[in-house]
């Protein structure tokens, strides 16, 4: 009987679980979108009950029809969206309030109140991260100081998503996390690799609070059978997506760099041995840890991407499918001078300003559908471009590819206009599912179902630049006038 490792894929606006065989192939995907509530401008939650439902979903959905049987799965791993924050009673497995997604902005007032309090330097020597809401530390202090008798309540566990899952899983046996998810807390010293005291205390938060914090490959503990078709799993990994995602790209050797185009945009570049510290607004986060091998990586963290192109078609309507929006921006020559700056939840790196809302910028009386669908593709490309710039700096080096992946890197036009302003070639897997391979691998590893040696780069489309660079040196020169305008406003 053919074994197979499966990865659960816990996004922000959906649910996956893909089953990988022992040639790192997929063999069935089961997909259940979750809902996202925006309670106030700027605020974003979940329901985390419905997270862990639509977790079971698409693990029966893997288990229809009887062609892949529970018995044949050897481990799960889990990949999960990063920093959304749960907080729930151990009593009652409820969670006391919706979970607070990393693209949310409510907790901007204690953020700036601790910046105004001169705390980030200290904070950013310790994490690696700036101070800003998208991290999970002030979203358990807006929980703490805001949802009726959680202060009291001794009784309280936080988790972000994966460590929520692996908790439902195992019945309450096993509360965890490993280092890439606690990486992205404000609480976790990235250099000593464990939750810090004065940072803990900085945000009012008891240790009590928080997962048990273990290596990224490795055994976390066993699904009950009640959850899975009466089979005892292996969860052998749980890893952050971005970081999934670099490991699904074997991007293993220091100065490899990968962009993923999901709800959100995200470059990371390995940095080997060594956490780098930014001076231009990227973070440093730990990339994976097997065993005694701990790899770290520089990231830049776009909050808007993918997710451009679900607003054009469940907001604007410009059409059914975010697979039509390329065919979309074919039907014209170019964008017709339109730029979309899209600051819905405030700019990531390199800016870091929250406060900032969307705009578009060079409309006329002739701009079209097509047009706004074109700028928006484009958008995705600048703001990555605005990335690869700043890690050059900090890494005082030339990046002289990147690989993709993500949804939209299905894009065509996309990844060939992501080439020419970049003037850099740019490679993409045949196989998209990125980041489920970094977790599967991952998995797959501590139960020697794969092998380090197994993981090599499948087959690639290669893009390579194809725009003069007095073109591209025009069209980003309106790119950064516009996001500066956007700032200003």
């Amino acid at each position: 009987m053919e074994k197979y490792v499966l990865a659960i894929d816990q996004g922000t606006t959906s649910t996956r679980a893909i089953v990988f065989d022992k040639d790192q192939k997929v063999i069935k995907v089961a997909q259940k979108e979750i809902t996202n509530f925006f309670p106030q401008p700027g605020w974003v939650e979940q329901d985390a009950n419905e997270i862990w439902l639509s977790t079971l979903a698409v693990i029966a959905q893997i288990f229809d029809g009887y062609e892949i049987k529970p018995e044949q799965i050897v481990s799960v791993g889990i990949t999960n969206q990063r920093e959304t924050t749960v907080v729930w009673d151990k009593k009652t497995g409820l969670p006391v309030y919706h979970a607070i997604v990393w693209q949310s902005r409510q907790t901007s007032d204690i953020v700036n109140k601790l910046k105004e309090e001169g705390h980030e330097p200290f904070i950013k020597e310790k994490t690696g991260l700036v101070l800003d809401p998208y991290f999970s530390a002030s979203k358990i202090k807006w929980i703490r100081d805001n949802v009726k008798g959680v202060k009291e309540n001794p009784d309280l566990l936080f988790g972000t998503i994966d460590t929520f899952l692996l908790w439902k899983f195992t019945c309450g046996e096993v509360h965890a996390t490993d280092v890439t998810n606690a990486s992205r807390t404000l609480l976790f010293n990235i250099h000593t690799l464990n939750w810090d005291k004065e940072l803990l205390d900085l945000f009012e938060i008891p240790e009590t609070m928080l997962p048990e914090i273990k290596d990224t490959s490795g055994v976390f503990g066993y699904i009950d059978p009640r959850h899975f078709f009466n089979q005892s799993v292996p969860i052998t990994a749980m890893v952050g997506d971005q970081q999934a995602a670099l490991f699904g790209e074997s991007c293993f050797e220091k100065s490899n760099v990968k962009n993923t185009y999901g709800t959100g945009g995200f470059i990371l570049i390995n940095t080997g041995d060594e956490a780098i510290i930014s001076k231009y607004g990227l973070l440093s986060t730990v990339a994976w840890k097997i065993k005694d091998e701990v790899k770290y990586a520089l990231e830049g963290s776009i909050f808007v991407s993918g997710s451009l192109i679900q607003w054009l078609r469940d907001e604007m309507k410009f059409f059914m499918e975010a697979k039509d929006s390329e065919e979309l921006a074919r039907s014209v020559k170019d964008s017709g001078g339109v730029i979309v700056v899209p600051a819905f939840t405030g700019l990531g790196a390199p800016y870091w300003n929250d406060k900032c809302k969307g705009a578009i910028f060079g409309l006329t009386r002739g701009t079209s559908r097509g047009h706004l669908a074109r700028a928006c593709i484009e958008a995705m490309a600048y703001q990555s471009k605005d990335l690869i710039k700043v890690m050059e700096e900090d890494l005082q080096e030339k990046i002289g590819f990147i690989k993709v992946d993500g949804g939209a890197s299905v894009n065509k036009l996309l990844v060939q206009f992501q080439s020419d302003i970049l003037e850099i070639p740019v490679v993409k897997p045949l196989v998209a599912e990125s980041t489920a391979l970094g977790a599967a691998r991952l998995s797959g590893l501590a139960v020697d179902f794969y092998k380090s040696e197994d993981f090599k780069d499948d087959e690639v489309e290669h893009y390579e630049p194809q725009m003069d660079h007095e073109e591209v040196q025009k069209l980003y020169g309106r790119w950064q006038a516009a996001v500066k305008a956007t700032q200003e406003f």
